[in-house]
């Protein structure tokens, strides 16, 4: 569905991603992960089309959308929702929601609203609520329940997690979960939680100043001692077992 060829992304004459190669099947959940200042946030930035690509190319479906606009990404069915949640604070919750279906009919955007209030309870019961009133958890559901109100085939996430009380990262990863079961969504992640993008991940990219150092299946990233020293910071294996 999404492929990068040579890629490389940054601000101005600032590189902040260099060569990289990656593909995300239809389907699939893609973890992105490595240390602070890898060039994650910039690299699913630029798909998105918020940062310029300065060299090779992204793919998807087969079409070149390096310098597409954003606009244009989001309806060939691409969405994000950022780091920090980028919510409007002073709209409700249902205003918020709104926006993010503003390209859909009215007869679409009622019923993704009612599907991202199925999946995200606790938005039903604060549809008049400032968005800025939600605690970070809720805000988080309804940066992704906006981002799905564009009827995404990819979904790009930035840092779940952060932040998060882990009752309320379990929560977001259930409605993954469900929604890739259901739906057959394909997702992107960054995740500073690299041990919860793992097991939910089928593939797994790991960046190291601006270029991929590893990348392989998941299961493999959850299995090998060595890789999760080296690369993802985990610690031994009998740790991760036990968190």
């Amino acid at each position: 569905m999404l492929r990068l060829e040579s890629f490389s992304c940054g601000y101005g004459p600032f590189r902040a991603v260099s060569g990289l190669d990656l593909e995300v099947s239809e389907g699939s959940v893609c973890a992105l992960v490595g240390a602070n200042g890898a060039g994650k946030t910039s690299t699913i930035l630029s798909i998105a089309g918020h940062v310029a690509v300065q060299g090779g190319t992204i793919s998807f479906e087969g079409q070149d959308i390096s310098h597409l606009p954003a606009r244009a990404r989001v309806g060939l069915g691409i969405a994000l929702a950022p780091e920090g949640r980028r919510l409007f604070p002073d709209l409700t919750v249902e205003e918020n929601l709104t926006i993010g279906g503003y390209s859909l009919s009215r007869a679409k955007e009622r019923g993704n609203k009612e599907r991202v209030l199925s999946l995200f309870g606790r938005l039903g019961e604060r549809l008049r609520q400032p968005a800025g009133s939600l605690s970070g958890g809720e805000q988080q559901m309804l940066a992704i329940g906006r981002a799905l109100m564009a009827e995404p085939r990819l979904l790009i996430i930035d840092e779940l997690s952060l932040g998060l009380m882990p009752k309320m990262v379990d929560l977001c990863y259930a409605a993954l979960s469900k929604l890739r079961s259901e739906t057959g969504l394909t997702l992107l992640l960054v995740e500073q939680s690299t041990q919860r993008a793992l097991e939910l991940a089928d593939h797994v990219c790991v960046l190291e100043s601006g270029r991929s150092v590893w990348q392989g299946p998941a299961e493999e990233a959850r299995h090998d001692p060595a890789l999760i020293e080296s690369y993802l910071g985990l610690g031994r294996p009998a740790e991760v077992a036990g968190t």
